[in-house]
C-alpha cells in the first residue's frame, strides 16, 4: 500500500481534504482510494471528476488496488451517466496539466447522441468553463451532485 500525499499547494488535494472544495456540492461517491465528484464550475451537467485521494500525478503511480477500484468506479459511473443523461457514449480523459490541477483525476463526461460536432471529443472541454455560457449555479449543482449520489 503506498503511503498517503498530500501538497498543500494542489488545489486538488486541497478540495479532496475538504479544506477548500473545488464544487459546491457534495462528492457523490467517496471510496477508499478515490472520490466522485462533480466539475464545477461547468454549464455541462453529469461532468463528473473521479479524483485520486491522495497526491500523485500519473497514472504509472498508481499502486494495483487504487486501478482496482478505478475501474470498478468507472464501470458505475459511466452507466449512472448513460442512464441518467442518455449518454450514448462518455469520454474519460485523464490530462491534469492545469495550475493547481496536476493530481491525478479522471474526467468522465457523458456525450449526448445530439452533442454538436464542435464539442465532440476533445473538445468537449470547451464546455468546461465557457465564458458564453452561465455554468451550473451552487445550488443546481447541490440538488445534482444529491441526486447523482442516492443513484449511484
Amino acid at each position: 500500500m503506498i503511503a498517503p500525499v498530500f501538497d498543500p499547494a494542489c488545489l486538488v488535494c486541497n478540495s479532496v481534504q475538504h479544506i477548500a472544495r473545488i464544487s459546491p456540492g457534495p462528492f457523490i461517491h467517496e471510496g477508499h482510494y478515490w472520490n466522485v465528484d462533480h466539475a464545477y464550475p461547468t454549464s455541462y451537467a453529469g461532468w463528473l471528476v473521479i479524483v485520486l485521494k491522495r497526491h500523485a500525478v500519473a497514472l504509472h503511480e498508481l499502486a494495483a488496488d487504487e486501478y482496482a477500484e478505478l475501474g470498478q468506479l468507472l464501470h458505475r459511473a459511466s452507466h449512472l451517466l448513460h442512464h441518467q443523461f442518455a449518454a450514448e457514449k462518455e469520454y474519460a480523459l485523464a490530462f491534469g496539466e492545469g495550475a493547481g490541477f496536476a493530481h491525478l483525476h479522471i474526467h468522465l463526461v457523458p456525450r449526448a447522441r445530439d452533442l454538436a460536432v464542435e464539442y465532440r471529443g476533445s473538445a468537449i472541454f470547451k464546455l468546461l468553463n465557457p465564458p458564453d455560457r452561465p455554468p451550473l449555479s451552487a445550488e443546481a449543482l447541490v440538488t445534482l451532485t444529491t441526486t447523482l449520489q442516492q443513484q449511484f
